[in-house]
């Protein structure tokens, strides 16, 4: 998983392609360029009977490849910000390094090199240059500052909060209003992963936050209580006092909302 943080400080998680799956969507899309530019030759050459002569024929088929090799991929990855038919099937995109959707720039540049890179050395030099960086770019991603990510990736589950019954009657009268929202995040964020912890750095991680977050919560919670057990209670109350604040002020809103709109307000 590689982490972009944007300009608004917000941390997206973007998974970028294997070198394999990268393989698999420019074949395909190799193989379909060179069934098209096949199928344009045959129905072309059955049309008009052969009757260009050698030299015209030559340029026809260079247009054509040209066409088929560079401006329609270009168009296709402007339009579609990334996709391909090969990164349509394999779930693929093309973005920036910063996340961001590519440009008509972004696209140019790599499909001006991908001649170089896949067809006139057969792949050799994309597969190189892509075995050496970690997120398996060929030289037209490094060029134009982009990289392959997947975006079919399947959202595990996260472990929520959950009150121990042990300190309900504690906790519905704890102030945990003072908790700051950067500690709650990192708190939230222990919970969710807290089981694919060792044992050891869960209980020193545990032990650390619950130490931080014990100045900020009043009255302290019962003595013995376990420390994943105390930022579960304080992250689960404070979570449901959120929730209810915000339902009530959206309750709030819609009785205002209503009475606007009777009449004589409404037109």
């Amino acid at each position: 998983m590689s982490s972009v943080i944007t300009g608004e400080a917000v941390v997206l998680e973007l998974r970028p392609a294997s070198f394999g799956a990268r393989a698999v969507s420019v074949m395909i899309d190799v193989v379909a360029q060179i069934l098209v530019i096949i199928g344009v030759i045959l129905v072309v050459g059955q049309t008009l009977g052969g009757s260009f002569d050698p030299a015209l024929t030559q340029a026809l088929v260079l247009v054509l490849v040209v066409l088929v090799l560079v401006v329609v991929p270009v168009t296709v990855e402007t339009v579609t910000r990334g996709k391909s038919l090969g990164r349509f099937v394999m779930g693929l995109r093309i973005v920036r390094d910063d996340g961001g959707s590519i440009r008509f720039r972004h696209a140019f540049i790599r499909g001006m090199l991908a001649v170089l890179e896949i067809y006139l050395l057969v792949g050799s030099l994309a597969f190189l240059v892509a075995v050496f960086n970690e997120r398996s770019k060929r030289l037209g991603d490094l060029l134009a500052g982009t990289y392959s990510m997947h975006e079919r990736v399947v959202a595990k589950p996260r472990t929520r909060a959950q009150l121990p019954p042990s300190l309900r009657n504690w906790i519905q009268t704890a102030d945990v209003a003072q908790l700051p929202d950067p500690l709650t995040r990192r708190i939230s964020q222990f919970i969710g992963q807290a089981a694919r912890l060792t044992p050891g750095a869960r209980a020193t991680l545990a032990v650390d936050l619950a130490t931080e977050a014990r100045t900020f919560v009043f009255p302290g919670p019962p003595p013995g209580t376990l420390p994943e057990d105390f930022l579960n209670a304080v992250v689960s109350e404070r979570r449901d006092r959120d929730y209810n604040r915000m339902m009530k002020q959206r309750e709030r809103t819609a009785r205002v909302a209503k009475h606007l709109h009777r009449l004589p307000f409404s037109s």
